[in-house]
């Protein structure tokens, strides 16, 4: 029996202050997704061919280089804010909880800073007047 009031333990669950914050973001980001996905697929279907050379030289173009970073920033984002609440929905035990949520933010960070290094360098690296 314990001597703490109902409201006493209702109190001590903490704080719910994030819990608008990240329903918005995932909304905010499934919405960006919408024009940017049309932008990529319409983009695909507008190219000649898929050989290497076509990829590399739409790639380097700057306005598609762009949107295409702009779209994986938005789309990991989104998908790590899904990720995240899958994971403090289904996993129940704290001490496989925080490490599986670390490890899912480094990885889509990681996947983040591969993809945009990767998207800058081909575009600069076949960017017009510069030499290779």
């Amino acid at each position: 029996m314990s001597l703490q009031s109902p409201l006493g333990k209702f109190l001590g669950y903490g704080s719910a202050k994030g819990g608008t914050e990240h329903w918005w973001s995932q909304r905010v980001t499934a919405v960006a997704l919408v024009p940017l996905t049309l932008w990529f697929v319409s983009a695909l279907l507008g190219m000649d061919s898929f050989e290497y050379a076509a990829v590399v030289t739409w790639i380097s173009q700057p306005l598609h280089a762009v949107l295409l970073i702009l779209l994986l920033m938005v789309a990991l984002h989104h998908s790590q804010l899904g990720l995240q609440v899958v994971v403090e929905d289904y996993v129940h035990s704290r001490w496989l909880k925080v490490p599986t949520l670390m490890v899912f933010k480094f990885l889509h960070v990681a996947v983040g800073v591969a993809c945009i290094y990767s998207i800058i360098i081909i575009s600069v690296g076949n960017a017009p007047g510069i030499a290779q």
